[in-house]
């Protein structure tokens, strides 16, 4: 904030630069006198024209503007339109005679600080002191909002970066279960079978057999562990993944659940499709946990060019302050999620009458990106 200098405040602050748009050099001197009078320390410099006016507040910094409303061929709301031009403007404070209480009004609204009549210069401290607080309120307001985007923006970027990286994970674990642990238990069941047919004893017999039983539980697990790390059923189509999962869901849950998709899909991208499915699977591991119910739907449709995805459940719903506690991380990270391919995400529940959770993308937009890049490497690296 720069501070209005009174007389008890140290001389090494330095005065005020007031610029005084008036054609009277009477009614400016009157000005001059009452800042004196006040013992306020400034340089104030009087301009007549509004050529000059925009030549000076381009060239020099001045900590507030003081101006006549009418003035030859112009009027003051003209100079504050020059003054837009900045990036911020200082404090701009009508001094006039009786321009009447509707103008005055007008005039504040469109972004003036203030307005004082001539014939009441002795309150003239008075205004330019509030309007420079104001002023400060407000550039430490805009600063402040302006640090939010940015903060509001690296969090985007970081929670884009956090996805990428997730999925990246994903596949090389699912690659290394694929080549290690599957090579591994494909070996193991090789040699079982080679037991088998190779002993007449019924003891090893029996247990050649159970240990191939658990092996291909292994084998089995193995198998479906990689999937859900990396869906390679989205090579397919994600009509075919949401129904696929679907289909696991109901079998594993004994919940039924029904799939609506359009009969067509236009092409989606590898970065759209994957963010889709794991909104499914996220949202069909919290029905699980939470929801309470016997009913699922899965509408998907690309209508108008956007898809959108809806699941919904006839279970218990959601409070609205368990959408908002600070552990929601569940819900939170669909969200964030959403918005790596220019998205959005809709919760709706209401407490006995189900949860629906829309995922929602306009498809011109989302086939670019670094998150679609990362996807397409992962594709690369599939099983």
């Amino acid at each position: 904030m720069i501070p209005f200098i009174m007389p008890q405040e140290s001389p090494s602050h330095r005065s005020l630069k007031i610029l005084h748009l008036e054609d009277s050099a009477l009614d400016h001197e009157l000005v001059k006198r009452a800042l004196r009078k006040s013992d306020s320390a400034c340089e104030i410099e009087r301009v007549e024209t509004l050529s000059e006016f925009e030549r000076l507040v381009k060239a020099f910094e001045f900590d507030v503007i003081l101006a006549d409303y009418r003035l030859p061929g112009f009027t003051a709301l003209d100079a504050w339109q020059i003054l837009q031009q900045r990036e911020l403007p200082p404090p701009f404070v009508l001094l006039s005679g009786a321009i009447g209480e509707p103008a005055a009004v007008a005039a504040i609204k469109t972004g003036i600080s203030d307005y004082l009549a001539k014939d009441d210069l002795g309150r003239l401290a008075q205004v330019i002191r509030r309007a420079l607080e104001v002023h400060s309120i407000r550039r430490a307001k805009e600063l402040a909002d302006h640090e939010l985007a940015r903060s509001e923006k690296r969090l985007a970027d970081f929670a884009e970066h956090l996805q990428m990286t997730i999925e990246q994970e994903r596949a090389a674990i699912a690659r290394e279960i694929h080549d290690d642990i599957g090579g591994a238990l494909a070996a193991v069941r090789f040699d079982l079978s080679w037991i088998g047919r190779h002993t007449t004893d019924p003891m090893t017999q029996q247990h050649v057999v159970a240990a191939t039983e658990m092996l291909q539980q292994a084998i089995g697990a193995s198998q479906r562990i990689m999937l859900n790390l990396r869906p390679a059923i989205l090579d397919q189509g994600l009509v075919a993944a949401v129904q696929w999962l679907a289909g696991g869901f109901a079998k594993r849950t004994g919940i039924a659940t029904a799939v609506h998709a359009a009969p067509e899909m236009g092409s989606l991208s590898k970065a759209v499709q994957l963010v889709a499915y794991r909104t499914a699977q996220e949202a069909l591991t919290n029905i699980v946990k939470h929801a309470v119910c016997s009913q699922v739907t899965i509408d998907l449709s690309d209508l108008e060019n956007v898809l959108t995805l809806e699941i919904k459940d006839n279970g218990k719903g959601i409070e609205p302050a368990e959408l908002n506690k600070p552990q929601a991380f569940g819900v939170r990270g669909l969200h964030e999620r959403a918005k790596t391919v220019g998205g959005w995400l809709d919760v709706s529940s209401h407490p006995g009458r189900g949860t629906s959770i829309i995922l929602s993308v306009p498809l011109a937009s989302s086939d670019s990106g670094t998150h679609q890049k990362a996807v397409q490497d992962d594709s690369r690296d599939s099983l």
